[in-house]
């Protein structure tokens, strides 16, 4: 058990974002592990995929590469990452938090009798003390995430059963290549020993995926809007700040949820995690819940009427007033300003 895994998620022939995030936190844990960085890509077609994995400083890559392994469908790809943590042994797995992860991990998990964390936003080496039974625990990973519904932040360990397995969502881990030479070792899988015609029994006729016209995760300015915007109309001046400054409007749950903004535009914990150059808060408050999916932004700054809403503590500008008035300001002297 003296490795990190990371599970690469397959579309395209491209490596996904979250992917990549989770290679270069699973390279930091290593590190501290002092441990082998290990990655499985499943899929077809699949030549070459190492060039966009070992920059990020992955030792070992598996990969199982079977026309009928493309796109993904539940029974193999759970079939193959079972077997192969039964040889390998990892003690740390990690998937992302994506609909593919969201099905696949609890899946593994359960095959390995292993558990499970869902939607991480931080991961972190340390020890325990179990005072009961007299044990320390030394190199666990500390599993860290919102809790009853965000009110708290748990720390979650998994002393006695390997691997110890954690979904990250995307945006929540900083992407950052290692080496774009480092070279690793390529695994292939002689997959017909690690599936069997059962695990094909479900076939994919047709696939039909619509792309999000929102591209809130890549914007380098965000203006976002509460529930202290007050209605779906005042969202009209979010959109004019956004306009001017270039950048992409965002919201927190509580203005989804009146109906306010589409659910596409929802930053936070059961929305979309961002950290552009530039976030502008605007009738905020900021429960912890909002504060998981934007606290990483670059500059924040706060507009709000109420001086002491929790959002004010992770800004680095607070504006307390009425939006309606301050937007148009905004608005007026950035364009005077920028001629």
């Amino acid at each position: 058990m003296d490795s990190v895994f990371v599970y690469c998620e397959i579309e395209d022939g491209q490596v996904a974002e979250v992917s990549q995030e989770l290679l270069t936190k699973g390279k930091t844990l290593a590190t501290e592990l002092n441990c082998n960085l290990e990655a499985i890509a499943i899929g077809s077609q699949l030549d070459g995929i190492e060039k966009d994995i070992f920059p990020y400083g992955v030792d070992v890559l598996y990969v199982a590469d079977d026309a009928r392994l493309a796109p993904y469908s539940t029974l193999p790809h759970t079939a193959i990452i079972v077997k192969l943590f039964h040889e390998q042994k990892p003690q740390i797995a990690l998937m992302g938090a994506s609909s593919i992860g969201r099905d696949l991990g609890p899946r593994v998990s359960s095959a390995l009798h292993s558990g499970l964390t869902a939607d991480c936003t931080s991961l972190v080496i340390g020890g325990h003390e179990d005072k009961k039974q007299g044990k320390v625990y030394e190199n666990l990973l500390y599993q860290i995430r919102p809790a009853f519904g965000g009110n708290i932040i748990a720390t979650i360990i998994n002393p006695d059963c390997r691997p110890q397995m954690a979904t990250v969502r995307e945006g929540v881990m900083k992407k950052e290549i290692l080496d774009p030479k480092y070279k690793g070792k390529v695994v292939k899988l002689d997959v017909s020993k690690y599936v069997s015609d059962t695990d094909f029994v479900v076939e994919i006729i047709e696939r039909h995926i619509e792309k999000s016209k929102v591209n809130i995760k890549g914007a380098p300015i965000i203006v976002s809007g509460g529930y202290g915007m007050g209605s779906k109309e005042n969202f009209k001046l979010l959109y004019d700040l956004a306009e001017v400054l270039g950048g992409e409007v965002g919201a927190s749950r509580a203005a989804v949820d009146a109906g306010y903004v589409e659910h596409e535009r929802q930053i936070g914990q059961t929305g979309v995690t961002v950290r552009p150059k530039l976030y502008i808060a605007c009738g905020i408050s900021g429960q912890i819940q909002h504060r998981a999916g934007m606290e990483e932004s670059a500059q924040i700054i706060a507009i709000n009427t109420d001086p002491e809403a929790p959002i004010n503590s992770i800004a680095d500008y607070v504006i307390n007033g009425d939006v309606s008035e301050i937007i148009p300001k905004m608005i007026k002297y950035y364009k005077k300003n920028t001629k």
